[in-house]
C-alpha cells in the first residue's frame, strides 16, 4: 500500500537567509509512503501531524536536513514503512518560480 500526502501547506521557519530565520514562510510537503499492509494500516492524519510538528519545532536551516529528519521520525514510529519519497517546496522564496528539494528513502531491503 502507498499513502499519498499531496500539497500539505503550512508556514514555518526554514532557510539560511537572514529574513528566513525571522518570519515563517509557506512550505508545501508532498510524500508517498509505501508500507506493508499485513501489519495493519497507517493513519495518514498521524503522518501529517508528524511532518508538521517536525518542521515547526526544528526550524531547519536546510530543506535537506528536514527531509532526513522527517524520514527518521516516520520510520522510527512505523516499522511497516518500506520506502518514503518526500518533497519540500518553498513556493515564495524566489520570484517567478517554486523551489523544491526531494529525496527517496528505502527503509527495508
Amino acid at each position: 500500500m502507498t499513502i499519498h500526502i499531496e500539497d500539505l501547506k503550512f508556514q514555518c521557519i526554514i532557510g539560511i537567509l537572514d529574513f528566513e530565520r525571522v518570519k515563517p514562510q509557506d512550505v508545501i510537503v508532498n510524500a508517498a509512503i509505501e508500507y506493508d499492509y499485513k501489519d495493519g494500516f497507517i493513519n495518514y492524519a498521524d503522518i501529517v501531524q508528524i511532518i508538521k510538528k517536525t518542521m515547526l519545532k526544528s526550524q531547519f536551516l536546510l530543506i535537506e536536513d528536514a527531509l532526513k529528519e522527517i524520514n527518521l521520525k516516520l520510520v522510527k514510529e512505523y516499522k511497516a514503512i518500506k520506502s518514503i519519497n518526500l518533497k519540500v517546496t518553498k513556493p515564495s522564496i524566489l520570484k517567478g518560480c517554486k523551489v523544491s528539494v526531494s529525496d527517496y528513502f528505502n527503509s527495508q531491503s
